[in-house]
């Protein structure tokens, strides 16, 4: 990563990333089928999100998207970028909050900034921090919070 975002190699090692690096991606747009996708998936059958009826008599006045579906969506829009490609070894931890309703017709995308850097040799690697935030179509954070992955160090030659 640079400060002008995400080199065009894919797969980038742990020595790659640079605090205040930062990568914005695509939009992609919530659908119906996203929302009862999600719901058949899941489990979460809550009116709030499959009862166009219900939903019109809540404090939303429509149906919202399930938050841990943005969370996901948010995941793939960042793996998109193939900056993590074959140099992932793991997703560790992620703190999150869920800010502003996201409803079926409105579009996301993800910004992530690198926040801290922890090298752990032992492990061959080293963790990366990064500042995630979803925003939706008019700039407004709907989710964000921070995602702890570990990546692959760079192999010695």
């Amino acid at each position: 990563m640079t400060e002008r975002g995400i080199a065009p190699t894919r797969g980038l090692y742990f020595e790659d990333f640079e605090i205040g690096d930062e990568v914005v991606t695509q939009g992609r747009t919530i659908t119906e089928a996203d929302v009862v996708a999600f719901a058949a998936l899941s489990g979460d059958w809550n009116p709030l999100h499959t009862d166009a009826e219900y939903a019109k008599t809540t404090m939303f006045g429509q149906r919202v998207a399930h938050g841990l579906l943005i969370l996901a969506i948010a995941s793939g829009l960042a793996v998109r970028l193939g900056f993590m490609e074959e140099t992932v070894l793991a997703f560790r931890e992620l703190t999150w909050k869920f800010s502003r309703p996201v409803v079926i017709g409105d579009t996301v995308r993800v910004r992530a900034t690198v926040y801290q850097r922890k090298a752990m040799p032992r492990l061959e690697g080293g963790a990366v921090v990064f500042d995630v935030a979803v925003l939706n179509q008019r700039d407004e954070v709907v989710e964000h919070g921070q995602w702890t992955v570990l990546f692959k160090s760079r192999p010695q030659k």
